[in-house]
């Protein structure tokens, strides 16, 4: 009897294909919205693998029906709603799909920063609502992005990414990372600075750090004070590592120029939540990994994952 497989959002058949032959596949029709709780703790009783998404809640009361459980892996390069841990104690591998949403989220980051600095929504909003009576000198005037200086946090993959599309305007770089990256500073021409340091020195502050308990809130009411009043703020991490409530009350204050968020504490974000109130942030539905090429290779990367535990071998990216 084949092993059975768990896939918690809908996917492409293609993309299944492979894994099909070796498993059978259970599949949770939604595309657009997440498996119910109900629906993850009947069929994970049945499974020997699941594919996840990172809306799904992978922890221990839930791995603690998975009798035959031997790999969860996440569609995402991130892993902080899987219980680690738990995935240790019950010899589960673990895997992530990473490198291969390198470019695309690191292109949507500047894409972001260029949306808020140019106040492009804004701007478009403007037009559309009729409010375009005539041209006049400060009109929707932004912010320079060419000469300016970019503040990443967190010198990863994705952030050598975005080091590397600053450089074509002629940005000034700096980096605060939990390990000082030599190698990165000579090829990319970034230059180390401190947390704090970061935070003062930046026209544009780009947050990239993982979620961890080091990280929750790493950026709050101390740190936003630090940066300058003309500067502006980048978050495509995740959402818990800014502290929202500090954040618009810097915004709001005028403590910060703006900010451009892909990620939030709560997703998807209340439309009631304050910060959606203000002309000066811009705000994406988590999508910076969202091409469609992009997308497709995530999922085939898990996909292919699970394939080769289930035929004996290693998982190609693993985390546990």
């Amino acid at each position: 009897m084949k092993p059975k497989t768990l896939v918690t959002r809908w996917l492409p058949a293609d993309v299944l294909a492979r894994l099909k032959t070796v498993s059978d596949v259970t599949m949770w029709p939604e595309a657009d919205q997440p498996a119910t709780r109900d629906f993850l703790y009947r069929e994970i009783a049945q499974v020997d693998a699941v594919l996840s998404m990172l809306t799904d809640q992978m922890d221990e009361t839930l791995m603690s029906h998975g009798d035959h459980l031997r790999i969860i892996a996440n569609m995402a390069v991130g892993y902080d709603n899987i219980d680690l841990q738990a995935a240790k104690q019950r010899a589960i591998h673990v895997t992530t799909t990473p490198d291969v949403l390198n470019e695309t989220t690191a292109d949507l980051t500047f894409a972001l920063l260029l949306a808020v600095a140019r106040k492009i929504p804004e701007s478009s909003e403007f037009l559309r609502s009729g409010q375009w009576q005539s041209w006049s000198p400060f009109l929707l005037a932004g912010q320079d992005v060419y000469g300016a200086t970019l503040g990443l946090i967190g010198m990863g993959r994705i952030g050598e990414g975005v080091a590397r599309r600053a450089r074509g305007f002629g940005m000034k770089l700096i980096y605060h990372n939990r390990q000082r990256k030599t190698e990165t500073e000579v090829d990319l021409g970034v230059s180390y600075e401190t947390l704090d340091g970061v935070l003062q020195l930046s026209d544009y502050v780009v947050v990239l750090t993982p979620l961890t308990q080091e990280t929750h809130h790493l950026i709050g009411e101390r740190e936003l004070q630090l940066m300058k009043k003309t500067a502006i703020l980048i978050n495509v991490s995740r959402g818990p590592v800014v502290d929202e409530v500090a954040l618009y009350r810097a915004l709001h204050q005028g403590q910060l120029y703006g900010a451009g968020l892909d990620v939030f504490e709560q997703e998807p974000i209340a439309l009631s939540h304050p910060l959606l109130t203000l002309p000066n942030v811009v705000a994406l539905p988590h999508i910076g990994s969202a091409s469609i090429a992009t997308r497709r290779k995530m999922a085939q990367l898990a996909a292919d994952n699970i394939y080769e535990v289930l035929i004996g071998n290693s998982p190609l990216t693993p985390i546990v």
